[in-house]
């Protein structure tokens, strides 16, 4: 028996070690053993052995036994005026090392005892674990100063350690930064640069160019001739200058539009000036944001700033594809202000030849900026206003009329510039936009909208709704001291009866504000056009501020019944500092969180880059529209633009192929999918594409960025990391701006069907109440189902169900007769899904009848589950049926535009006009189509109708 300490026998015993018989005795345990825990662990030891033996290396080389030494530059001595030094930690950590080393060396050579020996190969053990990670074992090594040394793995982790301090984030030569002020006067792609800033940006390329030019002979004389700022030296800057991009950069950077190159400016002054559209994309405003510049200096540098970098050409999000360069606030309020329609205003319905004439009659002051006139466009008359001619005479032809003759609010702006991005090129579309900003800046102007406290309007029948909801809490607290309620539900009446009635008491607010001043109120007109504000904050001011929620979250039952205009009283003022001081609290907390998930998105996907045009693989994904809670989240026609089709899209009605797999949809193509009433798609993505090494352009599908197809080299991993990243960033800033009100809203009291079917009844069981109404009688294990046939029984008679393997036998027998229908067993769904227990039961098939159930001809015996509700999670105990089993559930179509209704069928190729067609007519007939047509007869929209509908609108 032998025992020793330290790392020495670690070592000996790792020499030791048989690699090639500890791996064949490691797979026979594995064949033996039944434990799972044991299982992994030796999966986890095979791993490392396997690792040793094909990689040829030995155990026992994992141990260090010499040491490394950091090179000097990297731990450097300074001396210190009066002879001091100031030391590098690491600098301490190895002298310790090298002492104790060097007295073991002695105390060996001297033969000492073993246990003074065995106390020095501790302590050097101890040193060595300082050096590495100090603090990581017993405690940290102090310094002179009292305070832990800094060790190796201390110097590179971290923000500011060496990799991401020095060696990603390096400081650059030829930057500067200041403050940011606004400068509408600029083009889209300039920005303004401050002389003084330019001069020292610039200088080698100004030395350059004054010996060029024969203003100086020598470095020296042209570096006094800067100094002493001559005229040749602002001449020549200005040569410099000229075409020569530079880049700026706002902190933090979030996504690749947080640095964008512009064309300077020379400007005097300090402070750089920004072009007001770029301010979305940075992020920025103007309350003493900070900028930095930075010069691009070899030619491959400043031709990637011109052609990739230029604001110009990064008009669209890379994110979602949607314009980003778009006018905003003051800008947004002088369109909105431009197209609005004024009741009765001067020269209204007059007639005019052109934009011309609008322009000398407003000039004239004989109409008005809002009136509604007749003009003359492309050949025929149309219904406007002047103020929307205005628009249109900076616009290009190829617009159509209803992007610009409407009331125009951001959205609509966002839509107008999408649309002319798309149909036209970038340069255009950079023009338009800057002749929009001075349009929206010189009308805003010209409004002159302003805010007074009259603006504000508090309802009248205020009062009255406070009293009544004040009345009904009261008997809610009644029946609560009676017994009668639960503590939950009182609390949750009171909250349903203040969210209402702050409901209430907004919309009234709202329709006020709307039609003070013929819709000119200027509170409403800013919340309106989307320029700033919102419903939310005005029904704050002039509503009552609500329902507040306590900083963990729960609701007080107490609302703040005042709203500013009125002002609060010292209780409401004392609960809204809750709701202010936790939005401040949190922004500062959840910033750190957002940006390190983009750090660690980066992490996973940089190295997805689109390696090849076509990987050719077959496989896709299936995708239908998202709706949750019967809301559409979004529809087909947005999931499936810029996607490439993995399988043909062939139209429900004729069967003919729409679009055939390999088709890159466009607009065009994502709307003909949704008018031809498709319900999903079969699409190529990065998850299913077959590339060896990154993705292929095909599986990405489109660049939002440019909205053509993806080029080969794109880094889509990390465009889409800042995708996701840079709105998680922005989303923690929410809380602070709206101040905490709580915005709760109700829960459905309702189940409503979004699709059409039939009902069943799985294990529900019911009973009758006194008024009638049928009523839930389950608490778990049952569910309401909506199906749609499947297979319908071919003749009448008998239903057996038979199992085989992984097959499901539905049989119908009349007699002689059987008819047998297999089904896979997967596709049955299973008596814990339709419970809602675990799994999705959408999609899966139902059987109504269990086994020797008698069947009629034509009846369903098997049917697809379209939509389900268990009980108790998405229908409670004791809840009203308002619908029978095996009842029919239809869906209304609802008009997308106003006009007259046609009736058509499709008959081969050619719609047929139907005019027989009235109220209460039951659809039997394939393929017919309701038109919308507008006042001059053509179509504005058309819907399909399917069979077995019920026709609710005349022709």
């Amino acid at each position: 028996f032998e025992a020793y300490m330290g790392g020495e026998v670690i070592r000996d015993l790792l020499a030791d070690f048989d690699l090639i018989e500890t791996l064949n005795r490691l797979k026979m345990e594995m064949e033996e053993t039944k434990s799972e825990a044991r299982k992994k662990q030796l999966v986890k030891r095979l791993k490392v052995v396997e690792s040793f033996v094909n990689s040829g290396n030995r155990p026992e080389w994992m141990m260090i036994t010499i040491l490394p030494v950091l090179p000097p530059d990297l731990r450097p001595l300074v001396s210190l005026d009066g002879g001091k030094f100031a030391v590098s930690d690491v600098n301490d950590l190895y002298r310790r090392v090298i002492n104790r080393n060097a007295r073991l060396k002695r105390l060996v050579e001297l033969d000492a005892p073993e246990i003074i020996i065995r106390n020095e190969k501790r302590m050097l053990q101890e040193a060595v674990d300082a050096l590495f990670d100090n603090g990581r074992r017993a405690n940290a090594v102090k310094g002179a100063n009292k305070r832990p040394l800094k060790s190796l793995s201390e110097i590179i982790k971290g923000k500011q350690g060496r990799f991401r301090q020095n060696l990603l984030g390096k400081r650059v030569d030829f930057s500067g930064r200041s403050v940011i002020v606004v400068g509408p006067g600029l083009r889209m792609d300039q920005c303004g640069l401050p002389k003084t800033m330019a001069l020292e940006l610039f200088k080698p390329h100004l030395l350059a160019k004054l010996e060029d030019k024969g203003y100086a002979t020598t470095i020296k004389q042209a570096k006094r001739m800067i100094e002493q700022r001559t005229n040749e030296v602002w001449e020549c800057l200005q040569e410099v200058v000229d075409n020569y991009p530079v880049m700026l950069n706002r902190a933090p950077t979030l996504h690749k539009l947080s640095i964008q190159a512009f064309h300077p400016v020379l400007i005097d002054g300090k402070a750089i000036q920004l072009h007001p559209l770029v301010c979305s994309a940075f992020n920025a405003d103007f309350d003493g944001d900070q900028m930095a510049v930075h010069v691009p200096l070899s030619r491959e540098a400043v031709a990637e700033c011109k052609i990739l970098m230029l604001s110009s050409n990064n008009i669209l999000l890379p994110a979602s594809g949607k314009a980003i360069a778009v006018p905003t606030q003051d800008m947004v309020l002088g369109l909105y202000y431009l197209s609005l329609e004024k009741e009765n205003a001067k020269g209204g319905n007059k007639l005019f030849s052109g934009i011309d004439e609008i322009m000398i009659a407003l000039d004239a002051g004989i109409i008005e900026t809002q009136a509604k006139i007749k003009t003359v466009l492309n050949g025929r008359l149309i219904y406007t206003t002047a103020g929307r001619m205005i628009i249109k005479s900076i616009l290009p032809d190829f617009v159509p009329e209803d992007l610009w003759n409407r009331v125009l609010k951001k959205k609509d702006i966002g839509n107008l510039v999408d649309y002319i991005y798309k149909v036209g090129d970038t340069y255009e579309t950079a023009e338009i936009l800057d002749q929009l900003k001075n349009l929206g800046f010189r009308y805003s102007t010209d409004a002159g909208i302003s805010i007074s406290v009259a603006d504000i309007i508090v309802p009248e029948d205020k009062e009255r709704l406070i009293s009544e909801s004040k009345k009904k809490v009261l008997e809610i607290q009644q029946q609560y001291s009676a017994g009668l309620l639960t503590e939950q539900e009182r609390y949750n009446k009171i909250i349903d009866i203040w969210t209402n009635t702050n409901n209430k008491l907004a919309n009234g607010m709202m329709a006020l504000m709307k039609n003070d001043k013929d819709g000119f109120n200027s509170i409403y007109m800013m919340a309106d056009s989307g320029a700033r504000g919102s419903a939310a904050q005005i029904r704050q001011l002039a509503g009552m501020r609500g329902l507040m929620a306590k900083p963990d979250g729960s609701i007080i039952e107490t609302p703040i019944i005042s709203n500013f205009r009125e002002g609060l009283n010292v209780l409401e003022y004392f609960i809204s500092t809750h709701g202010a001081r936790k939005g401040l609290a949190d922004t500062a907390l959840k910033t750190a969180n957002a940006g390190y998930l983009t750090r660690k998105l980066v992490d996973v996907s940089q190295n997805v880059k689109v390696s090849e045009e076509d990987c050719c693989t077959h496989e896709g994904i299936e995708i239908t529209e998202i709706s949750a809670n019967g809301e559409l989240v979004e529809s087909l026609e947005d999931r499936v633009l810029g996607r490439v089709l993995a399988e043909n899209i062939i139209d429900p009605i004729t069967n003919e192929v729409l679009f055939v797999e390999g088709t890159l949809i466009d607009e065009e193509a994502a709307k003909s999918i949704a008018e031809a009433g498709i319900k999903s798609a079969v699409i190529r993505t990065p998850i299913t594409c077959k590339s060896p090494k990154g993705v292929c352009a095909k599986c990405y599908g489109l660049n939002l960025g440019k909205a053509k197809l993806v080029k080969k080299g794109e880094a889509v991993g990390i465009i889409s990391a800042q995708s996701i990243g840079e709105p998680g960033t922005q989303l923690t800033l929410r809380t602070f701006h709206i101040g905490g009100t709580a915005s709760t809203e109700q829960q459905d009291n309702q189940v409503v069907a979004k699709k059409e079917g039939f009902i069943r009844f799985y294990n529900l069981k019911t009973y009758t109440n006194a008024k009638g109404e049928k009523i839930v009688a389950n608490r778990r294990n049952a569910a309401v189902l909506l199906v749609e046939p499947k297979i319908k029984a071919p003749f009448a008679g008998e239903v057996a169900v038979s199992y085989a393997h992984e097959e499901m036998v539905v049989a119908v027998t009349a007699g002689e007769e059987v008819a047998k229908f297999v089904l896979r067993k997967n596709d049955v769904a299973k008596p814990n899904e339709l419970a809602g227990i675990s799994g999705k039961m959408e999609g899966k098939f139902y059987l109504p009848y269990d086994g020797n159930a008698k069947v009629e001809e034509g009846e369903s015996i098997v049917e697809v589950i379209k939509e389900g509700w268990n009980i108790p999670n998405r229908i409670q105990y004791g809840s009203v049926l308002r619908i029978d089993n095996g009842a029919p559930v239809v869906q209304k179509i609802t008009a997308k535009a106003t006009g007259t209704i046609k009736y058509f069928q499709l008959t081969g190729d050619y719609l047929q006009r139907l005019e027989n067609i009235e109220k209460g007519h039951k659809v039997d007939e394939k393929g017919l189509f309701a038109i919308i047509a507008d006042e001059e007869g053509r179509e504005a929209v058309r819907h399909y109708i399917p069979r077995n509908s019920i026709v609710t609108s005349e022709d």
